[in-house]
């Protein structure tokens, strides 16, 4: 792909999104190749190899963005902690190959940060894969088990269950003469302009109508959410509600605009038709996770389609920062990654499109395809550090300046 077209289709992608946090999503693109690809799911998947394992594998649902940071643990709709796939905006029906391919040239991307070089990412892949075909060939989705999770997982369930609503709450907003309201540091959050503030708490109201506890949903402030790479700049807002009583039973909600899958764009695979892309983004997180996080709905505020769900700590989501030099955490999760992502497509299997349970058990206990995946993980993180390289230099000229 030319560089102007590499340049033109990033700025075209990213066209009409928030100024502000669009600022970030570049200069986060910027600053690592992991960061790049994170930030470029739609061009990954633009030109992809006509390798047989991307076109001939069992078509499943798949999240459509996988990669090392898209895992970490949340609440559920039971209120119990569980670790899992936590990204479903790009999610769609695909070759199950696909998610795998992400997945394994994130590690190689991901590699100049952590300090290992190709053939550790390359190990890393195969010890991915590895745990895949095993859970794929046996075909039953399980879940991490919280009293048997170990290492990095066990931490990340043991913080989140014992962090007190009260505490994040302290962390994320302010108490005045018994009301709340977010802090606005620029890190996780933005100022709202009150004309989008009213269209929420509208639309929170309008959505409270048919809900058993119609009170919990009364708006008490809301702020335009800092988070992660890809979306950012897309319109998403943190929601402070009344939840069980303020100030303390206060809740915070996470409310995002969902976009068509830049995933399924380039694919020739029939999708189903969704009333909405939140309807879609919704339906497959409940049914990929084994349990859905709490709150999760679509609902629509001015025409436009969004994802509710209860806001969760960011801290409890994979942090590749914390693993700078420590290999060997790494080494320890990818596995689980890997059963994580058969799991998720087991449970879907024989649904609205997706292969049966036995064609994927097939699949994954005749591996032969294995080493063609892993090269063509090594091509394709090739190609995306080439165009992290293309990205710089327009980068660094300015072609990505925000107007103020």
């Amino acid at each position: 792909m030319a560089a102007t077209s590499i340049i033109e289709g990033i700025l075209g992608f990213n066209r009409g999104r928030d100024p502000r946090r669009l600022e970030l999503k570049y200069q986060a693109m910027r600053a690592s190749p992991f960061g790049f690809l994170r930030g470029t799911c739609h061009l990954f998947y633009a030109d992809l190899p006509q390798d047989p394992v991307l076109y001939q594998a069992p078509h499943t649902w798949i999240s459509g963005d996988l990669h090392l940071e898209n895992f970490g643990a949340y609440k559920g709709d039971n209120r119990l902690v569980y670790f899992d796939l936590n990204d479903f905006d790009e999610a769609c029906l695909a070759p199950c190959s696909w998610e795998l391919l992400r997945l394994i040239t994130s590690v190689h991307m991901a590699g100049p940060g952590l300090g290992y070089g190709p053939r550790d990412a390359t190990k890393l892949g195969k010890d991915f894969l590895d745990a895949y075909c095993r859970e794929l060939a046996a075909g039953k989705p399980r879940w991490i088990e919280r009293p048997l999770a170990e290492g990095l997982i066990k931490k990340l369930l043991q913080d989140l269950k014992k962090t007190q609503r009260r505490k994040f709450l302290d962390k994320r907003s302010t108490k005045k003469h018994g009301h709340r309201s977010f802090k606005i540091d620029g890190k996780r959050s933005l100022q709202t302009p009150a004309k989008e503030s009213r269209q929420v708490a509208l639309a929170l109201a309008h959505f409270a109508q048919g809900q058993e506890h119609p009170g919990f949903y009364r708006v008490l402030d809301v702020a335009d959410r800092i988070a992660g790479t890809g979306s950012l700049g897309v319109k998403r807002y943190a929601v402070l509600v009344e939840g069980r009583g303020s100030p303390d039973g206060n809740f915070m909600l996470d409310l995002k605009e969902a976009l068509p899958s830049a995933t399924a764009s380039h694919l020739s695979v029939q999708q189903p038709s969704w009333s909405s892309e939140a309807e879609r983004v919704a339906t497959l997180q409940k049914n990929i996770e084994a349990i859905a996080p709490a709150l999760l709905t679509p609902l629509e505020m001015g025409g436009r389609p969004y994802v509710l769900k209860e806001l969760q700590p960011v801290e409890q989501r994979v942090n590749l920062a914390a693993w700078k030099g420590k290999r060997t955490r790494l080494e320890t999760i990818i596995g689980t990654m890997g059963e994580l992502t058969a799991w998720g497509q087991l449970r879907t299997a024989g649904w609205l499109g997706s292969a049966e349970r036995e064609i994927l058990s097939a699949f994954g206990a005749k591996a032969g395809w294995v080493e063609e995946l892993l090269e063509s993980a090594r091509q394709r993180s090739r190609v995306m550090t080439a165009y992290w390289l293309e990205y710089c230099a327009a980068y660094d000229k300015g072609a990505f300046k925000i107007s103020k």
